[in-house]
Order: structure tokens, then sequence, then C-alpha cells
């Protein structure tokens, strides 16, 4: 079913000293929509210009050069068709590539990463490393005014260890052009994200489309309008397990619309460790857990093998 309407999403201003009103906002976001746009996020046009610039550089190199840094521990390059996010579609696979890097700022995992070579592409690292480390820092703040919202301490997903060593993965994406609108294709099939939470940047031209009711049949489709300068966060299915379904982890896709597509995700994910199960202010006798506890890393471990078939 083709998209029926355009969204505008609700804007919440990072940036704005009435934390309260703030928080009330974002839970209304998060229960009506489960996406919404942040602006005043503190991340300068000038580097995200920058990182669209060295995103384009490096998805046009050849894919042998692409290929040297294939996908292993879930970093490196996934070409055209490698991964499946709807894994229960008939298609051969995503019309998109895309490139991963995280978590950093930890030795062992830092020495994970596939980094292009200097002499391809002297900037990319430093441009990807402080823009990285930049949405890092916006979206800790975001999840401090997320724990407001839940009635919490605005510390609670640090206490809990969820945000000491975040699962925080860096994902630059590439949908090429020439594909007209077409249901059997998709850019990113119908699917959630996994984690806590996602802020994604896009270079503008559209694509992304939500459907509100993920249980609903027929799905209804809406085309996400573009914010200049303002990124999308979207809940993932790790807060919606937190939450017990009070904030919703939204379904979403992207469709061609014969343009060219660039966009960037930061996907910041809980510890591996930390052990996500129902908080205590979203479930009551009449209301009882709705998922058994999970530890994230085992969560994203099963999640990432049905995507990729592996």
């Amino acid at each position: 079913m083709s998209a029926r309407t355009t969204l505008s999403l609700p804007i919440i201003d990072l940036s704005s000293p009435d934390r309260v009103s703030t928080a009330n906002s974002i839970r209304q976001a998060c229960i009506e929509f489960g996406f919404f746009y942040l602006v005043n996020h503190g991340v300068e046009k000038k580097l995200l210009l920058k990182v669209f610039d060295e995103s384009k550089k490096f998805f046009s190199l050849s894919l042998e050069e692409k290929m040297k840094l294939a996908r292993k521990e879930n970093r490196g390059y996934s070409p055209l068709y490698s991964e499946k996010l709807d894994p229960t579609s008939a298609s051969k696979g995503d019309l998109k590539e895309a490139h991963n890097i995280g978590p950093l700022g930890d030795a062992t995992s830092d020495n994970l990463n596939q980094w292009p070579s200097k002499e391809a592409l002297p900037s990319w690292r430093p441009t990807m490393e402080s823009f990285y480390w930049k949405v890092v820092e916006a979206g800790k703040h975001l999840v401090s005014l997320i724990a407001l919202s839940l009635n919490l301490d605005e510390d609670f997903f640090e206490k809990i260890g969820a945000l000491n060593k975040p699962a925080a993965f860096l994902r630059l994406l590439h949908y090429p052009g020439g594909l007209e609108p077409d249901e059997e294709v998709h850019g990113a099939s119908a699917h959630s994200d996994y984690g806590m939470i996602t802020l994604l940047v896009t270079d503008g031209v559209q694509g992304l489309q939500i459907c509100k009711e993920k249980f609903k049949q027929p799905r209804v489709w809406e085309d996400v309008t573009h914010l200049e300068g303002a990124f999308i966060v979207n809940i993932g299915d790790m807060m919606e397990r937190w939450t017990n379904c009070l904030y919703r982890s939204t379904m979403h896709r992207v469709m061609p619309t014969g343009k060219e597509r660039y966009s960037v995700a930061l996907f910041l994910d809980p510890a591996l460790d930390c052990v996500v199960e129902c908080l205590q202010s979203c479930c009551s006798e009449s209301c009882p857990p709705r998922f058994p506890p999970i530890r994230s890393g085992d969560y994203l471990n099963e999640r990432f093998r049905l995507t990729y078939g592996s």
C-alpha cells in the first residue's frame, strides 16, 4: 500500500531550558508517533555538510575498494542487497549500501573498525569520529530527557549501566537513484529499529515512510517530510520493552523515489551487558510486563542474525 499522507512530526528543542515541558513533549511524541524531529542538537551545519561530502566520496569508490572493508563484527561495508530488514519480504534484499562505525572510545572495539585508507580519503576518519562524538553527546542528553518523561531520575539510564559503554554505531547509507517507486523494491524494507534510540539525518531527498499502527493490516504508510538541520529521532524496540509498549518502536521503511539519497544514522543502544526489563513506572498488576528481561547484547545478536541471514 502506498503512502497516503505527508507527516509533520513533533519538534523537540534540545536546548530548551524548560526540561519538564520538553520531557512532556517527548512523552507525547513517543506515545503518538515513536518519531520526532530534534533541533538545536549541537551538531554544527558545517560538520553535517562535511559528513555528507565524505560519505559521497566513500560510496563513489569502486566496489572492489569498498569490499576491502567488507562487514565483519557489524563494522565495515555492506553492499547492495546484502541486508533484508524485513526477513518476511520476498525480495532479494534491500536496495542500499552502508558502512558501519562503532562503538568508539574503547581500545578493543576501536580496533574492529574498518577505515578507508588515508591516501584515498584523508579527512574521512577524523570527520566521522568528530561527528560520532557530537551525536552521542546529543543522544545522551536526549536520553536524560526521556528518563524524565517516564517519571524517572534524569540519570536513570546511566545508573542502570545502559550508557557507561553504549553500543553506539554510526551508519552511513547510500540509496542509488534511477528506480521509480515500486512496492516490490525497498531501499530499506519495513522494520523497527532494534535498540534504544536512533538519530537520523538525511540529505533532504524524500523516501522515509512510517506506519503508526504496525499491527494493523493493510499497513498505512505516511511520508516523513524533511526539516532542514533537524535530526529525525525514533524509539527502538528496547525502549519499547523498557516502557511496556507505552513508547512505541514504530515501523518504518525507505522507498525509492527515482533520486539518489544519502543519510547517516546513529544507533544509541544500551551497553551489551545491560539487562532490559520493564520499568516499574510502566507496569502494574493490571498491566503486567509484556516482555521477559533480556540482555541488550543477546537481543541485538538475534536481530542481526535475522537481518543478515547469518
